[in-house]
């Protein structure tokens, strides 16, 4: 099994598609781990994956029981908009937007 260099520190990230002018959780996620796949027969680029999940409303998640998984190699890359290339992901550090996110986390998870 090949280790990766490179993975997300658990905590709440915004999806490019984040708009900073809606709610404080539209397409906000918090990342809880990596994990990796325990047979040897699945894709390569499925070995390791981000385990995470939304923080805005979806009937799915309401049971708080599922997290969503995602190649780490797709959470960890770029996606182009605007001409520009961007990281598909960012990480939330603003300790006031952060201490929300929790709040809101507490509210459909627990």
């Amino acid at each position: 099994m090949k280790i990766p260099t490179k993975t997300p520190s658990n905590g709440f990230y915004y999806h490019y598609k984040h708009d900073p002018n809606g709610p404080i959780n539209n397409y906000a996620y918090e990342v809880v781990g990596v994990g990796c796949h325990t047979e040897d027969d699945c894709r390569p680029e499925d070995v390791n994956m981000v385990v995470y999940r939304p923080l805005y409303e979806s009937s799915v998640y309401r049971a708080g029981k599922l997290f969503d998984l995602r190649p780490l190699e797709m959470w960890m890359g770029e996606v182009i908009l605007n001409d520009e290339k961007i990281p598909r992901f960012n990480k939330i550090d603003d300790p006031v937007i952060v201490e929300q996110l929790e709040t809101i986390k507490k509210k459909m998870y627990t």
